[in-house]
């Protein structure tokens, strides 16, 4: 009996080993990627439909897909998948599949799933389209009153685009898997996501995991999303990226998101609303712990910028103030938007955070982009991995525990309303600097480069307890933008993080 016992016991375990073997994972995608990056690229043979082609935004906004026909639902799972149908600007179909222990079935578009509204559509013609994206939900947000409900968590949508959201938040940045060549003069590189496989998660799970393979003209991939839901919601990410050709610049973990207006600058028409942006400030955290915050701008013209690091600790682009005040915006709710953090698990070496600031009319585009570029890259065909978890945040946002910048605010009082210089009013909070007594002897440590220093203040603001920095500057050369870096130090003890700010040309 013993022995029956320990030979059932070794067929399980040797049964259960080889289920591991074979079970779909990353080194699946991982060949399908390598397999691609060895021949040339070849564009999908589909054309979507005219009627489809012709949509516009609301009248896309108008398909939706019903919910009780979300994958799972029928399974009581924490998580559900709806899908996203194809349409204007969405005009290229992903391939979408589920992954059940060692079985992996592709799942079928079928146009009974979705709701079509106004739009006068022949279903008929529509049986082989296949998605456009898909979205997870999750009960982010539980309601007493309608339990059972599950919350938008994070969507895979156009291109490598994917955007997630944490409790409380609404959408507003987003994330990519890969930038190429963007704000270089031969034009920008927009790899897909071409084909997705989603696990399905076991009851009761906290988390979930979804592979995607990613290919374009000159860059293929295999990536493994693990996104953790809660009051941060995680996506963690493994990545390996095959170069078909060299490319002039490889943008990782790049972020998107938009500035139009905000506390440094004002709008350029009559608005009701103070500010009007996803995200006020990219920040970073170098390997020596040196916190840096550099408030965004929408300029006149396009503006690049950058920081050298090695083995960066963090970057993101964050939404810090979260005061509905500064907005007014019952129905855009951008104190909601969510701050997000990128932090490095493997080590990424020597490179630079790149940001792009474009300038947009209006609110509707994205014009702030911020990556990683690495100063080396892998010739064609040899494999680069990297791996980094990105955090959506609200009130958790990533900052130095003693001091950081709390606003940035540009212009002159009413006696130097005429005057040319340029004046900057800059306030500093955190627990080390509301401990100092109002007669600390609190010093600015300031370097500006195309610019002339004519006035540098820094006092106690005694309205909110915070300390504040005026510096005013005159240009040099006004065809370049002015750059400014600049600390609190009391003694010689730096009192939290370094901001640095771009005014930028012409502006």
């Amino acid at each position: 009996m013993i022995k029956t016992l320990r030979l059932a016991a070794t067929a399980f375990l040797l049964a259960a080993a080889a289920s591991a073997v074979n079970a779909f994972g990353f080194s699946d995608v991982d060949r399908r990627a390598r397999e691609l990056a060895n021949r040339p690229y070849a564009k999908q043979p589909f054309v979507l439909p005219k009627p489809l082609k012709d949509l516009g935004y609301d009248q896309i906004r108008d398909i939706r897909f019903s919910p009780a026909m979300s994958l799972w639902r029928s399974q009581k799972l924490p998580f559900e998948i709806q899908f996203f149908h194809l349409g204007g600007i969405f005009d290229q179909p992903v391939r979408i599949y589920e992954v059940v222990g060692n079985e992996v079935r592709e799942i079928s578009f079928d146009p009974a799933a979705f709701s079509y509204g106004g739009n006068k559509l022949d279903r008929s013609q529509l049986t082989k389209l296949g998605f456009a994206g898909f979205r997870v939900h999750f009960p982010l947000n539980p309601l007493p009153s309608a339990p059972g409900y599950k919350d938008e968590l994070v969507s895979f949508l156009g291109a490598s685009y994917f955007r997630a959201l944490g409790q409380g938040q609404r959408y507003g940045a987003s994330a990519r898997g890969l930038a190429i060549d963007t704000a270089e003069r031969q034009g920008e590189e927009f790899p897909r996501f071409e084909q997705f496989w989603i696990e399905r998660p076991v009851p009761g799970a906290r988390q979930l995991v979804v592979y995607a393979l990613l290919d374009s003209r000159r860059v293929t991939g295999a990536y493994r999303f693990v996104i953790k839901p809660g009051v941060e919601t995680a996506t963690e990410i493994q990545a390996r990226i095959y170069l078909r050709e060299p490319v002039a610049k490889l943008g990782l973990a790049p972020l998107t998101s938009m500035f139009f207006f905000g506390e440094n600058q004002r709008p350029s028409s009559e608005d009701f609303r103070p500010e009007v942006h996803d995200s006020d400030g990219l920040a970073i955290q170098t390997s020596s712990n040196e916190w840096i915050w550099r408030p965004l701008v929408n300029p006149r013209r396009l503006l690049v910028t950058s920081f050298a690091q090695t083995n960066p600790r963090g970057f993101g682009l964050m939404q810090r103030d979260r005061n509905f005040a500064s907005y007014e915006d019952l129905e855009a709710r951008y104190e909601l938007r969510p701050s997000v953090w990128v932090e490095p698990v493997s080590k990424w070496g020597a490179g630079r955070i790149e940001l792009v600031q474009i300038p947009t009319p209006n609110e509707a585009n994205d014009n702030i982009v911020a990556y990683w570029v690495p100063n080396t890259l892998p010739a064609p065909g040899t494999p680069l991995d990297f791996s980094y978890r990105m955090l959506w945040l609200k009130n958790t946002d990533r900052r130095p525990a003693d001091g950081w910048t709390l606003q940035t605010r540009r212009g002159h009082g009413f006696v130097n309303a005429s005057n040319e210089t340029i004046k900057l009013t800059v306030d500093f909070d955190g627990p080390a600097l509301r401990k100092l007594p109002a007669t600390a002897p609190l010093q600015a440590d300031v370097a500006i480069g195309n610019g002339q220093n004519t006035e540098l203040m820094v006092q106690r603001n005694d309205a909110t307890g915070a300390w504040r920095m005026v510096v005013q500057m005159r240009t040099q050369d006004k065809e370049k933008p002015i750059e400014l870096r600049a600390f609190l130090r009391n003694g010689k003890e730096v009192m939290g993080e370094t901001w640095n700010y771009i005014v930028p040309a012409m502006q």
